[in-house]
């Protein structure tokens, strides 16, 4: 019998949140918990806030955990917006260790990967056909890609050069605050990186997530691609939902 809770650790360059989760419908269950990314985000300082968020629960069984990096068989091979120490850490081991866990019961995913495989699951039903690509912007810009709901992993579409510059370090939800640039403002510089990237891998849909698509009225609309464009149905708590299902049922990358 395939279990239908389970529990899911989203790292972000700000904030690192967990929850509870029924994965029968990809809701949470109760609150999450977010508690501040440490500076610097060194692999030990992080897993210690993982450690006392999933202490916070009581939570027993396997344990889902996104890290803003590309994740090969769980070792961080990149590190966007988290300590560069994190290059080459075995995170599955890191985690495993903190926890108590065995290295099995950890389940370690890009955090755009697991938040696009939760809205596959549980969003809209047309981003199950065709290439679907959902992007996350939050400190960084996320990507996740997919063929027929088949995820390709470890996208890395947020680090685009787009005219000179590394997309994210223009067209992430942080830069928009921290150059206190207007919905519309900002709005351009997400429409010229959507506009380059759906004229590299013509996507059917896009869908668009993190932190900033809780005011998805003030930004979508303004967008001038061609290409359809969805919200996120779990807007920011996509990573946690897909993290928790992929530590229940095992896949990692």
């Amino acid at each position: 019998m395939t279990a239908t809770r389970g529990f899911g650790i989203d790292i972000g360059g700000s904030g690192i949140k967990g929850a509870l989760v029924d994965l029968e419908n990809g809701k949470l269950i109760g609150d999450r918990l977010r508690i501040d990314t440490p500076r610097p985000a060194t692999p030990d300082a992080v897993a210690d806030v993982v450690a006392e968020i999933v202490g916070h629960f009581g939570w027993a069984g396997p344990v889902g955990v996104t890290l803003p990096a590309v994740i090969k068989k769980g070792v961080a091979m990149t590190a966007a917006n988290i300590d560069p120490s994190w290059i080459g850490t075995d995170a599955d081991a890191l985690f495993a260790k903190r926890l108590g866990r065995g290295v099995d019961e950890i389940a370690m995913l890009n955090d755009a990967d697991a938040a696009g495989m939760a809205e596959i699951r549980f969003g809209d039903p047309a981003a199950r056909k065709g290439v679907t690509a959902l992007l996350t912007f939050g400190t960084g810009i996320g990507s996740a890609v997919f063929l027929d709901g088949r995820l390709v992993p470890n996208t890395e579409l947020g680090h685009l050069e787009v005219d000179g510059h590394d997309a994210e370090k223009k067209a992430a939800a942080s830069v928009k605050d921290n150059e206190g640039l207007s919905y519309p403002e900002w709005s351009k510089r997400v429409d010229r990186y959507l506009s380059v990237l759906e004229n590299l891998i013509w996507p059917d849909l896009f869908i668009v997530g993190g932190g900033v698509s809780k005011k998805a009225e003030k930004w979508v609309p303004l967008l001038e691609i061609r290409t359809p464009i969805v919200v996120a149905s779990l807007q920011n708590n996509a990573g946690i939902v897909g993290a928790a299902a992929a530590a229940v049922e095992g896949i990692e990358h």
